[in-house]
């Protein structure tokens, strides 16, 4: 038998919203499109092209009878990134075309187009971590004029200093509570001003265990566009901060411990946090959301530090390196050598990390193996003239240990890397900085160049372009007070890199 036809079932049209009566007739979703869009075009913000105010004169007058051009408004993170990239199309083009002067050869313009695109590639690759900038080749050795410069001085030890993502921006934090926000070139510095107690409770902070609240910093992290920093110390807290105003927005409560360690996901709003509670917990500064808790370590963690991919190390004093893969909700074991103790730590690439101990050495790791691929021994050697610089506390009847004094002088506290590329660098009590090319396929470290540097260096970071190195130095370390350089300051000092022009 053949199916019967279905029966057409006629709906009935919607009221138009002009006529009167009930139902949907004022119903919004029943008007057509361009009835909806009508008389609302007016307040609504409406994108237009830069031609549409061509012709328009600055501080003139509009359509609207609105006073246009007045006050320009501040350049927003799209507006900056175009600029940007045309001021590297253009330096890439002038640089493409004075190699060809250079060589005097005849080349067409398809021929010259085609070295700005593979110099494009080639640092779009290099961005990407998919390839390694050969950086450290091209450092120049110091002039005798170059040395470090004291920046921005604060009055107590220096535990944390951050770069902005440009370079132009630099933080720095202090074991007296200040949080400082500064420019690269002019100096030029603003503090953070912490707000009242009600103020933090509002911003969901835990009120104090004791009767004040700790404002002293141990960690700072800037977010990767440049809108978010956050902070973290003894009271438990991370603090996430607005860049442009310096105000406090949020406080993120769920760690039983200081908060020792702190890092921004690159290109995202994530934020991961390490502690001496042993926990290692992951933020979304965006959603101001607690997103999820990593476990691992039997021991207090140290420092963290953090890639794309979603890849996060962590060395605590359990003597062990963490490679969290946090998608895949895995994590990569690492131990360290017999003698060492973990102290701080790096990404250089996807592929391989950089570490420091507390026995003097640096030690270079690869993916592919559990176990240091080169170690560098007493990688910060005690000079002489600084024996008599630091103060041990750990003396016994006012005798100095001699092996305490070498131990603290020589402890590597801080590394940083400028991301995806082979130039690294090292501080300790010592008196000085070092750079390091790190050699391909994991063959080695060089040592470059030494920087004189007095104090404890506790904090370290290469600018993207790789031409200068800040470092925050203090008297004492930055989680403790067992030793003291008398002849170090309290700040933020800079050093200039030199390099070879790039062709």
């Amino acid at each position: 038998m053949a199916p019967r036809p279905r029966k057409r079932v006629s709906r009935p049209k919607p009221r138009s919203s002009r006529g009167g009566g009930g139902g949907g007739g004022d119903d919004p979703f029943f008007e057509s499109e361009p009835k909806r869009r009508r008389g609302a075009g007016r307040d609504e913000d409406i994108e237009s092209d830069d031609s549409d105010l061509e012709g328009l004169p600055a501080g003139g007058v509009g359509e609207d009878g609105e006073e246009a051009g007045k006050e320009e408004e501040e350049e927003t993170a799209g507006e900056k990134k175009i600029r940007l990239a045309k001021e590297m199309l253009k330096k890439v083009t002038e640089t493409a075309k004075r190699r060809e002067e250079d060589e005097e050869e005849d080349e067409d313009d398809e021929a010259g187009g085609k070295r700005v695109a593979e110099i494009l590639l080639r640092r779009q690759l290099e961005e990407s971590g998919r390839k390694r900038s050969s950086l450290a080749a091209r450092v120049l050795q110091p002039h005798p004029e170059d040395s470090f410069k004291m920046l921005v001085k604060h009055w107590q030890p220096v535990t944390a200093v951050a770069l902005s993502k440009d370079s132009d921006k630099g933080f720095s934090s202090s074991k007296d509570g200040v949080i400082v926000q500064w420019d690269v070139e002019t100096g030029k510095s603003e503090k953070y001003l912490w707000p009242s107690e009600n103020a933090l409770v509002s911003h969901h902070a835990k009120p104090p265990l004791s009767a004040k609240r700790s404002k002293q910093v141990l960690a700072l992290a800037v977010s990767s566009d440049g809108r978010y920093l956050a902070s973290g110390g003894m009271d438990r807290h991370i603090h996430l901060w607005d860049v442009r105003s310096r105000e406090h927005i949020q406080a993120f409560s769920g760690h039983r411990g200081p908060i020792s360690c702190l890092a921004f996901g690159q290109d995202s709003s994530e934020l991961f946090s390490g502690s001496f509670d042993r926990k290692i917990m992951q933020w979304n500064a965006e959603d101001r959301t607690y997103m999820n808790c990593l476990f691992g370590h039997q021991n207090e963690v140290l420092t963290m530090d953090a890639l794309s991919k979603d890849r996060l190390l962590t060395v605590a004093r359990d003597r062990t390196m963490h490679l969290w893969k946090i998608p895949e909700e895995s994590q990569l074991l690492f131990r360290a050598p017999v003698t060492a103790s973990l102290e701080c730590c790096c990404f250089i690439d996807d592929k391989e990390f950089l570490t420091g101990s507390d026995d003097g050495s640096i030690e270079l790791w690869s993916i592919m193996r559990k176990k240091p691929t080169h170690i560098i021994r007493n990688a910060h050697p005690v000079l002489r003239d600084n024996l008599s610089s630091l103060d041990n506390n750990d003396d016994e009847n006012g005798i100095h240990k001699p092996e305490s004094v070498l131990s603290a002088q020589s402890w590597v506290s801080a590394v940083a890397p400028r991301k995806g590329s082979d130039l690294a660098a090292s501080g300790a009590a010592n008196g000085s900085v070092r750079l390091w090319a790190i050699e391909p396929d994991s063959k080695g470290i060089r040592p470059l160049f030494n920087l004189r540097l007095d104090g404890f260096v506790n904090s370290l970071a290469i600018a993207g372009s790789g031409r200068f190195i800040v470092a925050g130095v203090g008297q004492e370390p930055r989680l403790g007070r067992w030793g003291r350089v008398r002849s170090a300051q309290n700040g933020v000092a800079i050093h200039p890199i030199r390099l070879e022009e790039d062709l």
